[in-house]
């Protein structure tokens, strides 16, 4: 993917430019219609309803449990890359993989997958690896995130279930079929089903080519130390917003929150819609809870990036 090329490559169409915002506007104006009525049951504007959420959180024990999350988060999510990055494409430190990783978050605050083009372009003009074979390495790590966030939301929906909404039995269903579309996945890759086939060897697909089934285990165990720390930090925190929550609960929720939080809209603006739609009783407490979760959580890591910023530019343009 050279300059070039990205330079002739055509502007994405209006529609799917305004896609995400167009989500995001349904999912605010939902939530604004719940909080209005959930307001005027109990005589108060939906600004003062949720003014009243707010003062209530103690906010400087949510700050000591989120700034250790955020930093724990990070260097969990560096980590995952650098393995990857070694297996499949060259052989980097773990503290070249921070900066880029670090800086990737910037970009990240609009669009997650805009952020991971980033850390593609800077392994390609510091190491030379090819831009389709780093995107493969990046394709991969989000593959495996579905992977493990299914897992854990059978494992949390087979502890918990009865907790849980009655939308949650979809789970194990759901399940079934990311998993049974993994094994033909894996058999497809592994050249155990139509064996002549070439698509296998595009570039853009080296990670899956040379992926056995130990690595994606092995990105899930290096990921799960973060999904389980936020089970832990998200139950405690909705406690400081006065919801009472246990953590095997969470352990089922969270998995379907973070995959609600891969959805590319602005403010994360659909993880907040899936806190009110799963706790729909305290419709104010829960749109204040999602909204201050999700975005400290992106800005704050926006801010490790900063950190980084000048030493990732300094040793990409010695890369080019």
């Amino acid at each position: 993917m050279t300059g070039a090329n990205a330079a002739a490559r055509p502007a994405p169409p209006l529609w799917q430019r305004a896609l995400p915002w167009i989500v995001t506007l349904v999912c605010f104006a939902w939530l604004g219609h719940r909080i209005a009525g959930a307001a005027a049951r109990q005589g108060k504007t939906a600004h003062v309803y949720l003014m009243d959420v707010f003062m209530s959180v103690p906010w400087h024990l949510w700050l000591a449990l989120m700034i250790p999350y955020s930093a724990f988060f990070f260097l969990v999510d560096s980590t995952v890359v650098w393995r990857v990055v070694n297996w499949f494409n060259a052989r980097v430190p773990w503290r070249e993989i921070l900066p880029i990783r670090a800086s990737a978050y910037i970009i990240s605050i609009l669009n997650e997958q805009v952020g991971k083009g980033a850390m593609a372009l800077y392994l390609n003009r510091r190491h030379g690896v090819p831009g389709w074979e780093v995107g493969s390495s990046m394709l991969f790590i989000m593959f495996c995130e579905l992977l493990y966030l299914t897992f854990w939301a059978l494992v949390g929906y087979a502890i918990a279930g009865d907790e849980l909404p009655h939308q949650f039995r979809l789970v194990p269903w759901v399940a079934l079929g990311v998993f049974g579309g993994f094994g033909v996945w894996l058999a497809y890759f592994r050249g155990w089903i139509t064996p002549r086939s070439t698509l296998r060897d595009k570039p853009i697909l080296k990670a899956f080519r040379e992926a056995g089934p130990l690595r994606y285990a092995a990105v899930a165990a290096l990921r799960s130390p973060a999904l389980l720390a936020a089970v832990i930090v998200y139950t405690l925190a909705l406690r400081l917003f006065g919801v009472q929550a246990s953590f095997l609960h969470m352990l089922g929720v969270l998995p379907v929150i973070f995959f609600a939080a891969a959805v590319p809209t602005p403010m994360r603006a659909a993880a907040i819609t899936i806190w009110v739609v799963l706790f729909p009783e305290r419709e104010a407490q829960m749109s204040a809870f999602g909204f201050v979760m999700h975005n400290f959580f992106i800005f704050f890591n926006a801010t490790i990036g900063l950190l980084f910023v000048r030493r990732a530019k300094r040793e990409l343009l010695s890369g080019s």
